[in-house]
């Protein structure tokens, strides 16, 4: 059975003339352009999709009874708000 790493080699030689580049003509090209514009679209379309349901989302928080009086409940209340205690170290 022949080494296969001798068909490889032999293969990449074949291969490495298709290969060359000149670095200085390499550009995204047209496909390149295309796929941007088309994730562009996308995220668009995502976009104005999200837009349009976050705006049927008719969210009023209500309080929470296990929380405990909040800062604008206090202030409504006329209570004065609690000051922090001091950390110890």
């Amino acid at each position: 059975m022949p080494d296969m790493s001798s068909s490889a080699a032999l293969a990449m030689t074949h291969l490495v003339p298709l290969a060359e580049v000149d670095e200085n003509k390499v550009t995204p090209g047209v496909l390149g352009f295309i796929v941007f514009a088309v994730m562009a679209l996308a995220v668009w379309g995502l976009m104005k999709s999200m837009s349009k349901q976050m705006n049927k989302v008719d969210f009023k928080e209500g309080a929470d009874p296990k929380a405990g009086p909040t800062a604008e409940s206090k202030a409504e209340s006329g209570a004065a708000p609690a000051e922090p205690k001091a950390k110890q170290g």
